[in-house]
């Protein structure tokens, strides 16, 4: 059974010390009240003072005004200092401790100032009326700058807390905005992986169901070419895996880099085989060659230009159809590298229904931005589509131009 540990929305622990200090009051003033003027009458008024105490925390400045109101009426009364005045020392603690703003404190202080004089103006006969004043008013000083002393470091806190409350909810925005952009990665690498597989294995299992009476050995090879593209697709899957179990540094693309030497991470070195595997599918991809060196690219970067690639003969396989010509050239000079996919679009239409589109452009453009690359793709006037990317290089590299 849970125990409350509030009441009528304050902390127990407050309360009971404010109930403390209002009976602490009362018995302080009724202890000092044998012979003193006013009676049962001064009595009451000091009792309310106390009583108003209970509330000094909710309501620091109507509380004030309260008790000096009930001060007040003691001096117009004649009955002088009595010991329930102590609660107006309480009440001027209470409203530069906890009044919303210090310029309450400070008029109350003002006010208290003028008290001072006040009651120090009752002073018995024979009694030095500015020592008496100077008494008052070095006691209610000394009260005032404590409150404000305490004042400045609750303040002070508070602000730390909130501080770090804030410091607490930029973490975990920054978490929650890391897991979108890990999810968002993970969705983009399954794409790349299975969506441009799954492409060619439509296409060529569509075209093997049709050559199979036809022309069973053509069959026979569209359906070797499925099997190597499952095969293919699988083992990249499990690259994939690999990556995400991975706690190792993460490249400037997002993707981490997988320190099981069994995994070999896509690089430009596999683009071959990836146009192998298209020209088994049916492309008739071009091949041209300039001489010079390559530079050493970023893991992220090549991830990237092996993914435009990818993704371009993929769109050229279901759009172009199978035995379009296509053309790949990737092009090094001293700022930036260019990846260029050109297709006639004269190839044989897919038999069946083509793969449906997905969000390969979408994914591509957002690669090419995190290099701060740009896009380009869209219909050539004499057939066909070209793909054009541009990504910026940070080091300065030799010129190439290297078409597979």
């Amino acid at each position: 059974m849970t125990v409350s540990r509030t009441l009528f929305g304050r902390p127990l622990r407050g309360v009971a010390f404010d109930v403390a200090v209002s009976a602490g009051v009362l018995l302080f003033g009724l202890a000092g009240a044998t012979n003193q003027p006013g009676g049962w009458a001064a009595s009451g008024v000091g009792a309310a003072m106390a009583v108003a105490l209970l509330f000094r925390r909710m309501h620091p400045c109507a509380v004030t005004v309260v008790v000096g109101t009930l001060a007040l009426l003691q001096v117009i009364a004649g009955w002088g200092p009595l010991a329930f005045d102590v609660a107006v020392l309480i009440a001027l603690y209470s409203v530069v401790k906890y009044g919303r703003r210090l310029r309450d404190g400070v008029l109350a202080g003002a006010v208290a100032a003028v008290g001072v004089l006040l009651a120090a103006a009752q002073t018995p006969a024979g009694i030095s009326w500015w020592g008496t004043a100077m008494w008052y008013a070095l006691v209610t000083g000394a009260v005032w700058l404590v409150a404000l002393n305490v004042r400045t470091r609750r303040l002070y806190v508070l602000s730390l807390e909130e501080r770090a409350n804030t410091l607490e909810r930029e973490r975990e925005a920054e978490s929650r905005a890391a897991v979108a952009e890990e999810r968002t990665r993970i969705a983009r690498e399954l794409h790349d992986v299975v969506a441009h597989s799954m492409a060619v294995m439509i296409v060529q299992a569509d075209g093997a169901r049709f050559m199979l009476d036809r022309d069973p050995e053509q069959a026979r090879t569209a359906v070797k070419v499925v099997a190597d593209t499952g095969r293919a697709a699988l083992e990249e899957m499990r690259r994939l895996v690999g990556v995400l179990r991975d706690a190792g540094p993460s490249d400037a693309g997002g993707s981490a880099v997988v320190s099981d030497p069994e995994h070999r991470r896509l690089a430009l070195a596999e683009l071959p085989d990836l146009l192998a595997r298209f020209r088994d599918a049916g492309l008739r991809v071009q091949r041209r060659r300039v001489t010079g060196d390559a530079p050493a690219l970023p893991p992220g970067l090549e991830l990237t230009v092996y993914r435009v690639v990818q993704e371009a003969l993929t769109n050229a396989l279901k759009h172009a159809g199978v035995g379009a010509d296509v053309e790949v050239t990737l092009a090094y000079t001293d700022d930036v590298v260019v990846v260029r996919v050109v297709d006639d679009g004269q190839g044989r239409p897919v038999v069946g229904p083509a793969p449906s589109g997905g969000h390969g452009l979408l994914g591509m453009r957002e690669r090419v931005t995190v290099y701060d690359g740009t896009l380009t793709a869209g219909p050539r006037p004499t057939g066909g589509w070209q793909l054009e990317a541009r990504l910026p290089l940070r080091s300065e590299p030799a010129t190439e131009v290297i078409a597979a």
